[in-house]
Protein backbone atom coordinates (compact mmCIF):
# COMPACT_ATOMS: atom_id res chain seq x y z
CA UNK A 1 0.00 0.00 0.00
CA UNK A 2 1.00 3.62 -0.38
CA UNK A 3 1.71 5.67 2.76
CA UNK A 4 3.08 9.16 3.42
CA UNK A 5 5.79 8.52 5.98
CA UNK A 6 8.42 10.20 8.11
CA UNK A 7 11.41 7.86 8.04
CA UNK A 8 13.88 9.77 10.21
CA UNK A 9 13.90 12.81 12.50
CA UNK A 10 14.69 15.91 10.49
CA UNK A 11 14.10 14.21 7.13
CA UNK A 12 11.26 15.36 4.88
CA UNK A 13 8.30 12.95 4.74
CA UNK A 14 7.69 11.11 1.48
CA UNK A 15 5.22 8.80 -0.21
CA UNK A 16 6.36 5.18 0.00
CA UNK A 17 5.16 1.64 -0.70
CA UNK A 18 4.97 -0.44 2.48
CA UNK A 19 3.32 -3.74 3.46
CA UNK A 20 -0.31 -3.42 4.52
CA UNK A 21 -0.59 -4.03 8.28
CA UNK A 22 -2.68 -6.77 9.89
CA UNK A 23 -4.82 -5.89 12.92
CA UNK A 24 -3.60 -7.06 16.32
CA UNK A 25 -5.77 -7.79 19.34
CA UNK A 26 -7.81 -4.69 20.17
CA UNK A 27 -7.48 -3.26 16.66
CA UNK A 28 -9.51 -2.94 13.49
CA UNK A 29 -8.14 -2.58 9.99
CA UNK A 30 -9.54 0.17 7.84
CA UNK A 31 -9.70 0.99 4.17
CA UNK A 32 -8.99 4.70 4.56
CA UNK A 33 -11.21 6.95 2.47
CA UNK A 34 -10.24 10.30 3.98
CA UNK A 35 -7.69 11.75 6.42
CA UNK A 36 -8.08 15.15 8.05
CA UNK A 37 -4.89 17.19 8.46
CA UNK A 38 -4.03 19.15 11.60
CA UNK A 39 -1.38 21.66 12.63
CA UNK A 40 -0.03 18.91 14.87
CA UNK A 41 1.03 17.00 11.75
CA UNK A 42 3.44 19.84 10.96
CA UNK A 43 4.78 19.77 14.51
CA UNK A 44 5.33 16.01 14.24
CA UNK A 45 7.42 16.51 11.10
CA UNK A 46 9.55 18.97 13.07
CA UNK A 47 9.68 16.70 16.13
CA UNK A 48 7.99 19.35 18.28
CA UNK A 49 4.64 17.71 19.06
CA UNK A 50 4.05 16.33 22.56
CA UNK A 51 2.98 12.93 21.17
CA UNK A 52 5.40 12.54 18.26
CA UNK A 53 6.06 8.82 17.63
CA UNK A 54 9.56 7.53 17.00
CA UNK A 55 10.25 7.39 13.24
CA UNK A 56 9.54 5.69 10.98
CA UNK A 57 5.79 6.30 11.08
CA UNK A 58 2.93 7.31 8.82
CA UNK A 59 1.53 10.80 9.32
CA UNK A 60 -2.19 11.58 9.68
CA UNK A 61 -4.02 11.75 13.01
CA UNK A 62 -7.69 11.31 12.14
CA UNK A 63 -9.32 9.14 9.50
CA UNK A 64 -12.58 7.90 8.12
CA UNK A 65 -13.16 4.74 6.13
CA UNK A 66 -14.60 1.24 6.06
CA UNK A 67 -13.70 -1.55 8.48
CA UNK A 68 -12.16 -4.50 6.65
CA UNK A 69 -11.24 -6.80 9.56
CA UNK A 70 -10.98 -7.09 13.34
CA UNK A 71 -8.00 -8.35 15.28
CA UNK A 72 -8.07 -11.58 17.32
CA UNK A 73 -10.60 -11.60 20.16
CA UNK A 74 -11.56 -8.01 19.37
CA UNK A 75 -14.98 -6.47 19.84
CA UNK A 76 -15.83 -3.45 17.76
CA UNK A 77 -17.48 -2.38 14.52
CA UNK A 78 -18.00 -5.27 12.11
CA UNK A 79 -16.35 -5.38 8.68
CA UNK A 80 -18.24 -3.14 6.28
CA UNK A 81 -19.03 -0.52 8.95
CA UNK A 82 -18.25 3.10 8.08
CA UNK A 83 -16.31 4.70 10.95
CA UNK A 84 -14.17 7.64 12.00
CA UNK A 85 -11.10 7.08 14.19
CA UNK A 86 -8.64 9.31 16.00
CA UNK A 87 -5.50 7.21 15.75
CA UNK A 88 -2.80 9.79 16.40
CA UNK A 89 -0.84 8.54 13.36
CA UNK A 90 -1.25 6.26 10.34
CA UNK A 91 -3.94 8.17 8.46
CA UNK A 92 -2.08 9.21 5.30
CA UNK A 93 -2.18 5.72 3.83
CA UNK A 94 -4.51 3.55 1.81
CA UNK A 95 -5.01 1.17 4.75
CA UNK A 96 -4.33 1.26 8.47
CA UNK A 97 -4.88 -0.45 11.82
CA UNK A 98 -6.36 1.53 14.70
CA UNK A 99 -7.73 0.94 18.24
CA UNK A 100 -11.20 -0.58 17.96
CA UNK A 101 -12.31 1.31 21.08
CA UNK A 102 -11.79 4.63 19.29
CA UNK A 103 -13.84 3.78 16.20
CA UNK A 104 -17.05 5.79 15.97
CA UNK A 105 -19.74 4.54 13.54
CA UNK A 106 -20.85 7.28 11.16
CA UNK A 107 -24.36 8.57 10.60
CA UNK A 108 -25.66 7.45 7.20
CA UNK A 109 -25.77 11.05 5.98
CA UNK A 110 -22.16 11.86 6.94
CA UNK A 111 -19.62 11.74 4.12
CA UNK A 112 -16.11 10.40 4.69
CA UNK A 113 -14.74 13.89 4.02
CA UNK A 114 -16.91 15.41 6.73
CA UNK A 115 -16.06 12.57 9.12
CA UNK A 116 -12.30 13.00 8.64
CA UNK A 117 -12.64 16.73 9.32
CA UNK A 118 -14.82 16.31 12.39
CA UNK A 119 -13.40 14.75 15.54
CA UNK A 120 -10.32 16.78 16.46
CA UNK A 121 -11.58 20.21 15.41
CA UNK A 122 -15.09 19.97 16.85
CA UNK A 123 -13.99 17.81 19.78
CA UNK A 124 -11.29 20.26 20.83
CA UNK A 125 -13.63 23.23 20.73
CA UNK A 126 -16.54 21.54 22.45
CA UNK A 127 -14.47 20.10 25.31
CA UNK A 128 -12.66 23.43 25.69
CA UNK A 129 -15.75 25.64 25.74
CA UNK A 130 -18.16 23.32 27.54
CA UNK A 131 -16.11 21.09 29.84
CA UNK A 132 -13.21 23.43 30.65
CA UNK A 133 -14.38 27.06 30.32
CA UNK A 134 -18.07 26.44 31.13
CA UNK A 135 -19.08 29.05 28.57
CA UNK A 136 -22.48 30.55 29.46
CA UNK A 137 -25.23 32.05 27.29
CA UNK A 138 -24.75 35.81 26.96
CA UNK A 139 -21.00 35.72 27.63
CA UNK A 140 -18.52 37.16 25.13
CA UNK A 141 -16.14 34.69 23.47
CA UNK A 142 -13.03 35.83 21.59
CA UNK A 143 -11.74 33.26 19.08
CA UNK A 144 -8.21 33.80 17.79
CA UNK A 145 -7.24 32.06 14.53
CA UNK A 146 -10.97 32.01 13.85
CA UNK A 147 -10.78 30.75 10.25
CA UNK A 148 -8.49 27.80 11.03
CA UNK A 149 -9.33 24.16 11.62
CA UNK A 150 -10.19 24.45 15.31
CA UNK A 151 -10.93 28.18 15.41
CA UNK A 152 -13.83 27.98 12.99
CA UNK A 153 -15.48 25.23 15.03
CA UNK A 154 -15.08 27.38 18.16
CA UNK A 155 -17.04 30.14 16.42
CA UNK A 156 -19.81 27.69 15.50
CA UNK A 157 -20.00 26.03 18.90
CA UNK A 158 -19.77 29.33 20.76
CA UNK A 159 -22.85 30.57 18.89
CA UNK A 160 -24.70 27.30 19.55
CA UNK A 161 -23.96 27.72 23.26
CA UNK A 162 -25.49 31.21 23.23
CA UNK A 163 -22.35 33.36 23.39
CA UNK A 164 -21.60 36.60 21.61
CA UNK A 165 -18.63 35.69 19.40
CA UNK A 166 -15.73 37.91 18.34
CA UNK A 167 -13.71 36.30 15.53
CA UNK A 168 -10.09 37.32 14.97
CA UNK A 169 -8.33 36.26 11.74
CA UNK A 170 -6.07 37.71 9.06
CA UNK A 171 -7.69 39.31 6.01
CA UNK A 172 -11.17 39.94 4.69
CA UNK A 173 -11.54 36.50 3.05
CA UNK A 174 -10.89 34.58 6.28
CA UNK A 175 -13.05 36.95 8.30
CA UNK A 176 -15.93 36.36 5.88
CA UNK A 177 -15.64 32.61 6.51
CA UNK A 178 -15.85 33.30 10.26
CA UNK A 179 -18.82 35.62 9.76
CA UNK A 180 -20.68 32.90 7.86
CA UNK A 181 -19.97 30.53 10.75
CA UNK A 182 -21.84 32.89 13.08
CA UNK A 183 -19.37 35.49 14.36
CA UNK A 184 -21.01 38.67 15.67
CA UNK A 185 -17.90 40.89 15.53
CA UNK A 186 -14.79 40.65 13.34
CA UNK A 187 -11.19 41.69 14.06
CA UNK A 188 -8.50 41.71 11.37
CA UNK A 189 -5.35 40.50 13.12
CA UNK A 190 -3.25 42.03 10.34
CA UNK A 191 -4.46 45.60 10.84
CA UNK A 192 -6.63 45.98 13.96
CA UNK A 193 -5.63 46.49 17.59
CA UNK A 194 -7.09 43.35 19.20
CA UNK A 195 -7.14 44.77 22.70
CA UNK A 196 -8.90 48.00 21.72
CA UNK A 197 -11.36 46.26 19.39
CA UNK A 198 -12.43 43.90 22.18
CA UNK A 199 -12.68 46.69 24.69
CA UNK A 200 -14.85 48.57 22.21
CA UNK A 201 -17.54 45.90 22.52
CA UNK A 202 -17.27 45.61 26.30
CA UNK A 203 -14.43 43.15 26.86
CA UNK A 204 -14.13 39.37 26.84
CA UNK A 205 -15.27 36.58 29.17
CA UNK A 206 -13.60 33.62 27.41
CA UNK A 207 -10.59 33.57 25.08
CA UNK A 208 -10.05 30.60 22.74
CA UNK A 209 -6.43 30.74 21.61
CA UNK A 210 -4.77 28.32 19.17
CA UNK A 211 -2.27 31.04 18.14
CA UNK A 212 -0.23 32.22 21.14
CA UNK A 213 2.40 34.94 20.81
CA UNK A 214 1.40 38.59 20.69
CA UNK A 215 -2.27 37.76 20.10
CA UNK A 216 -2.43 35.95 23.44
CA UNK A 217 -0.96 38.99 25.19
CA UNK A 218 -3.43 41.37 23.56
CA UNK A 219 -6.37 39.10 24.34
CA UNK A 220 -5.38 38.79 27.99
CA UNK A 221 -5.36 42.58 28.32
CA UNK A 222 -8.88 42.69 26.85
CA UNK A 223 -10.30 40.29 29.46
CA UNK A 224 -12.97 41.18 31.94
CA UNK A 225 -12.52 40.19 35.59
CA UNK A 226 -12.87 36.44 36.11
CA UNK A 227 -12.35 35.71 32.40
CA UNK A 228 -11.11 32.29 31.32
CA UNK A 229 -8.32 31.91 28.76
CA UNK A 230 -8.03 28.62 26.87
CA UNK A 231 -4.54 27.80 25.59
CA UNK A 232 -5.24 25.47 22.65
CA UNK A 233 -2.01 25.73 20.66
CA UNK A 234 0.79 27.97 19.44
CA UNK A 235 0.46 28.35 15.67
CA UNK A 236 2.44 31.60 15.85
CA UNK A 237 5.45 29.62 16.99
CA UNK A 238 5.68 31.56 20.26
CA UNK A 239 4.59 30.09 23.57
CA UNK A 240 3.51 33.10 25.68
CA UNK A 241 5.00 33.60 29.11
CA UNK A 242 2.22 34.61 31.48
CA UNK A 243 2.86 37.21 34.23
CA UNK A 244 1.11 35.76 37.25
CA UNK A 245 0.51 39.19 38.75
CA UNK A 246 -1.77 40.05 35.81
CA UNK A 247 -3.83 36.94 36.53
CA UNK A 248 -4.11 37.98 40.17
CA UNK A 249 -5.30 41.56 39.54
CA UNK A 250 -8.24 40.49 37.34
CA UNK A 251 -8.82 37.06 38.89
CA UNK A 252 -8.17 35.43 35.52
CA UNK A 253 -7.90 31.70 34.84
CA UNK A 254 -5.65 30.21 32.15
CA UNK A 255 -6.44 26.62 31.15
CA UNK A 256 -4.58 24.30 28.83
CA UNK A 257 -6.53 21.97 26.59
CA UNK A 258 -5.11 18.93 24.81
CA UNK A 259 -8.07 16.98 23.48
CA UNK A 260 -6.13 13.77 22.82
CA UNK A 261 -4.91 13.70 26.40
CA UNK A 262 -8.42 12.97 27.66
CA UNK A 263 -8.38 9.65 25.82
CA UNK A 264 -5.66 8.53 28.25
CA UNK A 265 -7.03 9.68 31.61
CA UNK A 266 -10.74 10.56 31.18
CA UNK A 267 -12.00 9.03 27.93
CA UNK A 268 -15.62 9.54 28.96
CA UNK A 269 -15.16 13.29 28.46
CA UNK A 270 -14.40 12.68 24.78
CA UNK A 271 -17.11 10.03 24.39
CA UNK A 272 -19.84 12.24 25.83
CA UNK A 273 -18.66 15.26 23.83
CA UNK A 274 -18.63 13.33 20.54
CA UNK A 275 -22.14 12.01 21.23
CA UNK A 276 -23.34 15.59 21.55
CA UNK A 277 -21.47 16.69 18.43
CA UNK A 278 -22.69 13.85 16.22
CA UNK A 279 -26.21 14.64 17.41
CA UNK A 280 -25.75 18.26 16.36
CA UNK A 281 -24.45 17.10 12.98
CA UNK A 282 -27.44 14.82 12.38
CA UNK A 283 -29.74 17.71 13.33
CA UNK A 284 -28.01 19.96 10.80
CA UNK A 285 -26.72 22.36 13.46
CA UNK A 286 -23.02 22.00 12.56
CA UNK A 287 -21.25 21.19 9.30
CA UNK A 288 -17.48 20.94 8.79
CA UNK A 289 -15.90 23.59 6.58
CA UNK A 290 -13.38 21.88 4.27
CA UNK A 291 -11.53 24.27 1.99
CA UNK A 292 -9.36 21.70 0.16
CA UNK A 293 -9.62 17.99 -0.69
CA UNK A 294 -6.52 16.46 -2.29
CA UNK A 295 -5.41 12.92 -3.22
CA UNK A 296 -2.65 11.09 -1.36
CA UNK A 297 0.00 11.82 -3.98
CA UNK A 298 -0.48 15.52 -3.19
CA UNK A 299 -0.07 15.11 0.59
CA UNK A 300 2.96 17.43 0.66
CA UNK A 301 0.91 20.14 -1.04
CA UNK A 302 -1.92 19.58 1.41
CA UNK A 303 0.43 20.08 4.36
CA UNK A 304 1.84 23.21 2.73
CA UNK A 305 -1.67 24.68 2.74
CA UNK A 306 -1.59 24.46 6.54
CA UNK A 307 2.01 25.67 6.77
CA UNK A 308 1.32 28.76 4.65
CA UNK A 309 -2.04 29.40 6.37
CA UNK A 310 -3.79 29.67 3.00
CA UNK A 311 -6.52 27.15 3.91
CA UNK A 312 -9.65 27.83 5.91
CA UNK A 313 -11.32 25.25 8.11
CA UNK A 314 -9.92 21.81 7.33
CA UNK A 315 -7.75 20.23 4.64
CA UNK A 316 -8.58 16.59 3.82
CA UNK A 317 -6.53 14.01 1.93
CA UNK A 318 -8.27 11.08 0.19
CA UNK A 319 -5.93 8.05 0.16
CA UNK A 320 -8.42 5.76 -1.64
CA UNK A 321 -11.70 6.12 -3.47
CA UNK A 322 -14.52 4.58 -1.46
Amino acid sequence: MRAYRLTAAGAPPALDNVPAPAPKAGEISLRIAACGLNFADLLMIEGRYQDTPEPPFTLGMEVAGTVTARGPDTDGPAPGTRVAVFGGQGGLAEQGCFPAARAVPLPDAMSFTDAAAFQIAYGTSHVALDHKARLQPGETLLVLGAAGGVGLTAVEIGKLMGARVIACARGAEKLEVARQAGADHLIDAATDDIREACRGVGGVDVVYDPVGGDQFKAAMRACRPEARILAIGFASGEVPQIPANHLLVKNLSVMGLYWGGYLKFRPEVVTESLATLFGWYEAGRIRPHVSHVLPLDRAAEALDLLRSRTSTGKVVVTPSAD
